[in-house]
């Protein structure tokens, strides 16, 4: 690739398309009783166990940003894209690791995170993967940011609140009540949607969202993803898969510093909706297990 493309580890790209696409993932950092750790150095099961030890995270320093642009720098330039900086400050740290580089590497921010922010960036690296300059992988990857959607169901809202991304009222409500909360992250906010009974009426109203954004000839770019529920994460892929064959179809595991401020029991799906293209660019079908 004459581009390179780097992204941060909470986009969760499977490490086997990461390694298709030739993109550079640059791990995040998560903290647990005062010890810091690299997201890769840790597994979900570790960090579910120690979940009340105090965890904190963090994105990679502007220091190790520069040195992974440095390395992988290409001809025509490098694209760095970040999860939402209102989540984090990878998008700071990023800018600032950028700035010796000039206009040969540029940074969105993806306005979202988990197998949204991995969507966004395999749309760049499939364009990159072409061959074309800076100018369209930047365009490919802005394209699919403000077009992406993730919706999930957790086993509660306790942490998400905690984080301050959606009020504590809707978290004691979905105790109070023993239904399942659904969230959605876009545009780098989360907000609350209305909750599901079960599992499937979940799967049911994830699928339904999705299938409302098609039109005819559309290609559809799916992530469904999970923390610590591999099973019904792999239903919902197979209940999408049922309505249409998706032209990128990624099933995946949250990284720790996503687990962190989920906790587990989690499966949600992201997608976006390309329009018909004259000339087919490559389909992307993967899975990957629990890290």
């Amino acid at each position: 690739m004459t581009v390179a493309v780097l992204t941060d580890s909470a986009a969760a790209l499977p490490p086997e398309v990461a390694a298709e696409l030739g993109v550079v993932v640059v791990p995040m950092w998560v903290t647990i009783g005062g010890r810091p750790y690299r997201e890769d150095e840790l597994t979900l099961e570790e960090v579910v166990r120690r979940l009340d030890e105090g965890i904190t995270t963090s994105g990679p320093t502007p220091g190790e940003l520069r040195a992974a642009i440095e390395a992988a720098l290409g001809p025509e330039g490098a694209l760095v894209l970040t999860v939402a900086r209102r989540l984090s400050a990878v998008f700071e740290s990023a800018r600032l690791a950028a700035q010796p580089f000039g206009d040969r590497v540029r940074v969105v921010d993806t306005g979202t995170a988990a197998g949204a922010e991995g969507l966004v960036v395999a749309a760049a690296a499939r364009v990159a993967r072409e061959g074309e300059p800076l100018e369209r992988v930047d365009a490919a990857a802005r394209r699919a940011a403000a077009r992406v959607r993730l919706v999930a169901t957790l086993a509660n809202l306790d942490r998400v609140a905690r984080g301050g991304h959606v009020p504590e009222l809707a978290a004691w409500v979905g105790r109070q009540l023993g239904i399942k909360p659904l969230i959605e992250l876009r545009a780098g906010r989360v907000r609350p949607l209305r909750p599901a009974r079960s599992d499937r009426a979940a799967i049911e109203r994830m699928v339904a969202a999705c299938m409302e954004g098609r039109t005819p000839g559309a290609r559809l770019h799916v992530a469904a993803m999970h923390a610590l529920a591999p099973e019904p994460a792999a239903r919902l892929l197979a209940a999408v898969r049922e309505r249409i064959r998706p032209a990128t179809e990624l099933l995946g595991a949250f990284g720790p510093v996503m687990v962190a401020h989920t906790g587990p029991d989690l499966f949600g799906l992201a997608w976006w909706w390309e329009d018909a293209q004259p000339a087919d660019q490559g389909d992307i079908h993967a899975t990957s297990g629990t890290p």
